[in-house]
């Protein structure tokens, strides 16, 4: 029978190729752990959406890439536990980012941030108030986050994630 180990060898290669390719590419964005919920930014149990997250359908359009909550009071609040690492402008609103662990990052803005770069912060604590600077026709404060560099929708790491379960009618 004829060696056809050579045959198959640029096959096999190919396929090694593709699956290192396959895995250095950016992975889908999880769920966030249900039993780890994040505690709303803004006082209050759930804030008004202003504006929802839209999510492009290439990184490089247009889109809202988080949500934007109403406020009555500009506290801003840190959604859980971490560690500031930024506090600054970008183009012309002021910006805090927040480093949650595990590739979650949370931003704000527009806020004058209370903290500093390195600041360790836990969940509920002020962390800034909304500046004055618009962002929308009434207080607000843009909520954005990023799970290993993508951003996700915000809304599910403050939402209840429990499975439903149906019970049975009780007997009348």
């Amino acid at each position: 029978m004829a060696d056809l180990s050579n045959l198959f060898r640029p096959l096999a290669t190919a396929v090694v190729g593709a699956g290192i390719l396959l895995s250095l590419s950016s992975p889908a964005p999880a769920a966030p752990d249900p039993g780890i919920p994040w505690e709303w930014p803004l006082a209050g149990q759930s804030p008004p959406v202003l504006r929802h997250f839209d999510r492009p359908p290439e990184r490089w359009m247009a889109g809202h890439r988080g949500v934007d909550l109403g406020s009555s009071d500009r506290s801003v609040l840190s959604p859980a536990d971490g560690v500031v690492v930024f506090v600054g402008i970008v183009v012309d609103r002021p910006v805090l980012t927040i480093d949650h662990g595990d590739g979650l990052l949370s931003s704000f803005e527009p806020v004058a941030a209370s903290v500093a770069e390195g600041d360790p912060v836990r969940a509920g604590q002020e962390v800034g108030r909304i500046s004055t600077e618009p962002h929308c026709p009434s207080l607000c404060v843009h909520w954005g986050v990023r799970e290993n560099g993508e951003y996700v929708n915000p809304l599910p790491f403050v939402s209840d994630r429990r499975p439903s379960i149906l019970l049975p009618l009780a007997d009348h």
